[in-house]
């Protein structure tokens, strides 16, 4: 795959995280079509320069801001995370578990 085209979708999956929302370097890879390239997402956040760029709601997997703690950037992330009414425990998110096939959402235990 093109670098420039890979760069455009990685972009455009951090643009698709709705306000209020975070997602993991991995899973905007995923969601980009380049499952496996972490840190290809990581890179190309700490090279950003458009300010415009929801960088702030990607995180760790495991829902971590990846700054060291108490650094300017990590104070920033977490300030623009509760702007948008995300709860930030101790530099964590809680990030919900990926969703299961829709039959296990429709049909699942305890539905009707």
């Amino acid at each position: 795959m093109d670098p420039k085209s890979n760069c455009r979708r990685i972009l455009a999956a951090v643009r698709a995280i709705p306000a209020g929302q975070v997602a993991g370097y991995g899973e905007v890879a995923r969601r980009a079509g380049l499952p496996g390239r972490a840190r290809l997402v990581a890179r190309l956040l700490a090279g950003n320069e458009d300010p415009r760029l929801p960088w702030h709601r990607v995180l760790r997997s495991d829902g971590r801001i990846a700054f060291p703690a108490g650094s300017p950037s990590w104070q920033e992330q977490v300030d623009r995370l509760r702007a948008e009414g995300v709860e930030v425990r101790n530099g964590r998110v809680r990030v919900a578990g990926p969703r299961g096939a829709l039959d296990a959402e429709l049909w699942g235990p305890g539905r009707r």
